[in-house]
């Protein structure tokens, strides 16, 4: 996929989302998470496409990123927070103990060798499953609460400060 096409997405899906009924009672929340998700999503598919793949987002030793590793930790996570939503909805929902670095490992090595079209795509699409099934919860919960911080708005912050410098970097690097 090229920066147009990616573009062309953006401009032709604004937010990729319907709106949420006036009365949600994660409304704040909802515009939180549209507002974030643009920028992440503008960050990314206006990334130089040469250097999507290069390593340097996040440089943990063995937890080498790149920018398109990122997106695909955040749209993976955004796929575990639909189907949690889900059953929160439908109270079947037992609250777990996660490991989150193994899960981080186990997504990362499920998706790291799918060409950046796959990527862009599932995230989005995780995306809007998310909403979805955010749009259907009719009251507050702990465990949604804590699910949405996990996958929403909050986690889109906690990387788009990196993504940022990043993407500054790489452009002053002539990429």
């Amino acid at each position: 996929m090229d920066e147009a096409y990616a573009r062309r997405d953006l401009e032709q899906n604004p937010g990729m989302t319907a709106q949420a009924p006036v009365d949600h009672p994660y409304l704040e929340d909802i515009e939180r998470e549209r507002i974030r998700w643009e920028e992440l999503a503008r960050l990314c598919a206006t990334f130089p496409v040469d250097a999507r793949d290069r390593h340097g987002y996040y440089a943990d030793p063995g937890r080498e990123w790149s920018m398109k590793d990122m997106l695909a930790h955040v749209g993976t996570w955004l796929a575990q927070g639909k189907s949690r939503l889900e059953r929160i909805r439908a109270g079947t929902y037992d609250h777990e103990d996660l490991d989150i670095d193994s899960m981080n490992d186990t997504f990362l090595a499920a998706i790291h060798d799918q060409p950046w079209s796959v990527v862009w795509t599932q995230a989005n699409s995780a995306r809007t499953l998310l909403l979805a099934a955010w749009y259907e919860l009719e009251v507050r919960t702990a465990d949604a609460d804590w699910w949405l911080r996990k996958v929403g708005p909050d986690h889109y912050e906690e990387h788009l400060g990196r993504l940022r410098e990043w993407s500054a970097e790489v452009r002053a690097s002539g990429a």
